[in-house]
């Protein structure tokens, strides 16, 4: 395989700047799995490799059975959105006030509210064209635009009396809501524990990935539940609404909440998987993920899972309504896919588990003036995907800082106090402490040093990650790093061309302001916790994702997430062995190239008008 070499002085780490000597022994054999971890078996096998090529795809993108991006039930009632929501139902929110302020008061539920919520999280952004071809965008990000994710809303109809518990699924492409059914009469608080406003779930379709990616698809759509979950919970704060993952339910009870039996393609028969081609409409079925639960900023529902998960078994019995429209005439089928997802379900609460809330925490500000005057509600809408850089723009240091000051998961900590809780917009959706960091590859950040750097999410792991990775990295705090901030610089350097060598040989890696990976305590977190935590550690590089691109659209560039990566390449660029730490998510950061030969369109261009 070609490399481009480069005339720059390289990052100085044993065995470069030829990544040839660093990836030789970096193939997917190189670090087994535990022969009882299905999760770590999975995850070794869909890695790719400089050396022993790339995970199992299909090699071909087979256009005349690409996966509808929109999923429909019909006949089913219908609840028209306002479109665009009534704005602002509140007073515009500045965007760092989102971080650095109180939020603010909680508005009551109506459609209005709801469709603020979705429009702002879930919704179309824009159409594109080009030449003959045209396709939507939308507000949370997904790894070739091919959204597999799903969300389904449970809420007390606001506009009937009595009002009822309804079960929705969202249509982004109209803006609306098809009634799925009716919750069951009987003690509809235990599934909407006062002073709950909703509860959302999520649910992914593998195969609108697997057709693109093959088997690494389940990789990138547990990336996209994470978008998701941050983009809600950043749109629910808006309204002064709290969002926290229900984590204590079951795969079976989420089952319940989004139907996975009704209206869908048939499991095939005792499970059998096996990979294949042709009609199989089966792999168009849901995947239930989560489902997190929309309350007051301030309140603590009284959250009791068994008394939900009994109330869910009256799903069962009701009449649900709709059938989903077929996405594709014939499939492949990723029997791994599958066969993982069933081994990575979880099937009950924890011992002891309960729903709680942390306090809110702001985030660290480090001074005023560094972002655009632009509203959340700008910035969301606003957000795409770069599909190039142009290597050329650099930011400010103190831009560098407070991106990286809005990563941290405990957000301003007090003297003595540690990162590693997630209390801060967005990450406190998610009910565990953090298990996801950084290793920065910087390239253009002014007053900074280039060469590789480590942002250390949960201080709790320092002397493992340190113990873990080459002795010889310097982990000195970079010049003018703020209080707080547990940045540190393993080595100094160019690190460009490695940094797009470990990214596929992608330029983009390269030529933004930066670009990093996403680190991940991994066999301990599977050991002591579950393999149902697999799909979680992923949720949290997204969350982590979808705030970089909110930063970087925030200072007037843009982002790019990078799922192709040579895994156990970046491991070997940072000393890490076997699995006690793995690369989950590359992402990068800068001014974007944009192409002129693409229109944009609105996303809802108004009543009679189909883009």
């Amino acid at each position: 395989m070609l490399l481009l070499r480069s005339h720059r002085p390289p990052c100085r780490l044993p065995l470069l700047p030829d990544i040839h000597r660093i990836t030789m022994s970096s193939s997917s054999s190189s670090t087994p799995a535990p022969a009882s971890s299905a999760a770590a078996d999975y995850h070794c096998r869909t890695k790719h490799s400089l050396t022993a090529g790339y995970a199992r795809g299909p090699g071909r993108l087979d256009w005349a059975n690409q996966p509808n991006p929109f999923l429909r039930f019909s006949p089913s009632s219908l609840i028209a959105l306002p479109n665009p929501p009534p704005l602002p139902l509140l007073s515009p929110v500045h965007y760092p006030a989102l971080f650095h302020s109180p939020p603010p008061p909680p508005q009551p539920l109506s459609l209005d509210s709801l469709s603020d919520l979705l429009f702002h999280s879930l919704a179309l952004s824009a159409w594109k064209s080009a030449g003959a071809s045209t396709w939507s965008l939308r507000v949370n990000p997904s790894s070739g635009n091919l959204h597999p994710t799903e969300a389904h809303l449970l809420f007390h109809h606001p506009e009937q009396e009595p009002r009822r518990l309804v079960l929705a699924h969202y249509a982004p492409r109209d803006h609306l809501l098809e009634i799925r059914a009716t919750g069951p009469a009987d003690n509809p608080s235990a599934l909407l524990p006062p002073p709950a406003t909703a509860l959302l779930a999520l649910s992914s379709i593998f195969w609108r990935e697997a057709w693109k990616y093959g088997e690494r698809a389940l990789r990138y759509c547990n990336h996209d539940v994470g978008h998701a979950l941050a983009a809600v919970a950043v749109a629910a704060a808006t309204l002064g609404w709290d969002a926290r993952l229900l984590d204590g339910l079951s795969d079976q009870d989420l089952g319940r909440l989004v139907g996975v039996d009704k209206g869908c393609p048939a499991p095939p028969p005792d499970n059998d998987v096996v990979t294949s081609r042709g009609k199989a409409p089966w792999v168009e079925r849901h995947h239930p993920d989560c489902a997190l639960l929309l309350f007051p900023v301030g309140s603590e529902p009284e959250v009791d899972y068994a008394r939900i998960s009994d109330a869910l078994r009256g799903f069962d019995a009701v009449e649900w309504a709709g059938k989903a429209n077929g996405l594709s005439k014939n499939h492949v089928v990723w029997d791994v896919i599958y066969r993982t997802a069933e081994a990575v379900k979880k099937h009950r609460p924890e011992p002891g588990e309960q729903f709680s809330v942390s306090p809110w925490r702001r985030s660290a500000e480090l001074s005023e003036g560094l972002y655009k005057e632009r509203t959340v509600q700008e910035v969301v809408r606003q957000r795409r995907s770069a599909v190039d850089m142009d290597g050329m723009h650099v930011m400010s240091k103190e831009q560098f800082y407070q991106m990286l000051l809005h990563c941290l998961p405990s957000g301003e900590v007090g003297p003595g106090e540690r990162q590693g809780p997630q209390s801060a917009l967005p990450f406190r959706v998610l009910p565990w402490d953090a298990e996801v960091h950084a290793a920065l590859f910087v390239h253009r950040v002014s007053g900074l040093p280039k060469g590789l750097y480590f942002l250390v999410r949960n201080e709790e792991h320092f002397d493992t990650l340190r113990h873990a990775m080459r002795q010889d990295f310097e982990w000195a705090r970079p010049e003018g790093c703020p209080d707080g901030l547990p940045l540190y610089r393993l080595l100094k350097g160019d690190c460009e061309r490695l940094a797009m060598q470990i990214s596929c040989l992608q330029d983009i890696a390269s030529h933004g302001c930066f670009s990093l990976g996403m680190i991940a305590r991994f066999e301990a977190v599977l050991r002591d916790k579950g393999e149902w935590m697999y799909p979680r550690l992923f949720w949290e590089t997204g969350v982590l994702g979808q705030v970089l691109y909110l930063e970087a659209h925030a200072v007037g560039i843009s982002a790019t997430g990078i799922g192709c990566y040579f895994d156990d390449a970046v491991h070997e660029v940072l000393g890490l062995k076997d699995l006690e730490f793995q690369s989950l998510y590359h992402f990068t950061v800068g001014a974007p190239v944009l192409d002129k030969r693409i229109m944009s369109l609105p996303a809802y261009p108004g009543p009679g008008i189909d883009a």
